[in-house]
């Protein structure tokens, strides 16, 4: 079983938790915070994978799309607590504290080890599960400011993070799609992503593959899963969350049809099953 908890006077918060593993693609419009309580969270992004466990912090870049896998483990459930930074807030904060110089390049993702102000920061978000108002926009401001000022002190990183409010600029279709395919997102946000109306996308992407989109992804993400399954002797249930499909069934069907056998028997054989169709 899967929740999440939620107050509407309150929606820069939530938490969320499940007995057995879940997971979804996301791109965010604001940057996200997410400090696990239990279980583990994994983060796919195009070029790299981070697992986080109990006391660990992640900071997700807005506009990057990711795919988050969420475990229970030794027994304990998956528990988590999800803080949204408001995009104009951070802004705003910005105008006033402006980032340090000789700020580093934003480094996607950061991971903040156990700390007490992370702590005690999301002790004091808790409650606000509880409100029976809407939380005061002033307060709102006051306790983004206290997030913001604790990040940067924990890792300079961080502006190159929050700092960043470019929007997407027009990118190399064929670079971006071949590092970003794996990821269960619309042609709509693709086309955002790279910088393009969809009718555009559409149009560049079949002079670029030859394929339409929903083609070229399907091939690219099966391939990719009977690589994992044949090469590294993954099974089923744990490849087809990360190669872009939403459910087994879908992915086991999709999967057949391609290649002629099931994801089971490739699993269940090893190396002696290969592609019969491309």
């Amino acid at each position: 079983m899967t929740c999440k908890q939620q107050n509407r006077y309150a929606e820069m918060i939530l938490v969320c938790h499940g007995d057995r593993r879940y997971g979804r693609e996301v791109t965010f419009e604001d940057n996200i915070l997410v400090s696990v309580l239990a279980g583990e969270l994994k983060v796919v992004q195009a070029d790299r994978t981070r697992y986080c466990g109990p006391g660990d912090t992640v900071l997700l870049p807005r506009k990057q799309p990711a795919l988050l896998l969420k475990y229970p483990k030794d027994g304990v459930a998956y528990r988590a607590v999800v803080l949204k930074l408001p995009t104009a807030l951070v802004k705003e904060y910005y105008t006033q504290n402006p980032p340090a110089p000789a700020q580093p390049a934003s480094p996607g993702l950061l991971l903040f080890p156990k700390s007490p102000l992370l702590q005690s920061l999301f002790a004091s978000l808790l409650p606000y599960l509880e409100l029976e108002h809407r939380l005061p926009e002033k307060l709102l401001a006051v306790k983004i400011t206290e997030v913001l000022e604790i990040l940067r002190s924990l890792d300079p990183r961080s502006d190159g993070v929050l700092a960043d409010f470019a929007e997407p600029g027009k990118l190399n279709l064929v670079e971006f799609m071949e590092a970003n395919y794996m990821f269960n997102i619309s042609l709509a946000e693709f086309s955002y992503l790279t910088g393009r109306s969809l009718t555009t996308f559409k149009r560049d992407f079949k002079k670029a593959f030859h394929l339409s989109p929903q083609r070229w992804l399907t091939q690219k993400r099966l391939t990719l899963a009977h690589y994992q399954l044949a090469e590294k002797s993954r099974k089923p249930v744990e490849v087809y969350l990360e190669v872009g499909f939403e459910n087994l069934a879908h992915f086991s069907f999709a999967f057949k049809k391609q290649f002629g056998y099931s994801p089971t028997a490739l699993a269940g054989h090893g190396l002696n099953y290969r592609p019969v169709a491309g």
